[in-house]
């Protein structure tokens, strides 16, 4: 049995996938709200606008809005 991947997908303002290199894939839930949590300014300088939680490539919780810096 393979561990879960929680992974976001960072979309640009007009709700498009971002064209950067992917982020990190976590083992938990809570490690990927954790990065989010530590990260958002730097992901808002970048021009991402939302990040939307997957689990094992499914979308596990509505997008998160990244506030402008």
């Amino acid at each position: 049995m393979t561990a879960p991947q929680w992974e976001w997908r960072l979309e640009v303002a007009d709700g498009t996938r971002h064209g950067g290199a992917p982020g990190p894939v976590f083992t938990s839930q809570y490690d990927a709200e954790q990065w989010l949590g530590e990260h958002w300014r730097e992901l808002a300088a970048d021009g991402i606008a939302a990040a939307v939680l997957l689990n094992d490539g499914t979308r596990a919780a509505p997008p998160v809005d990244i506030p402008a810096v």
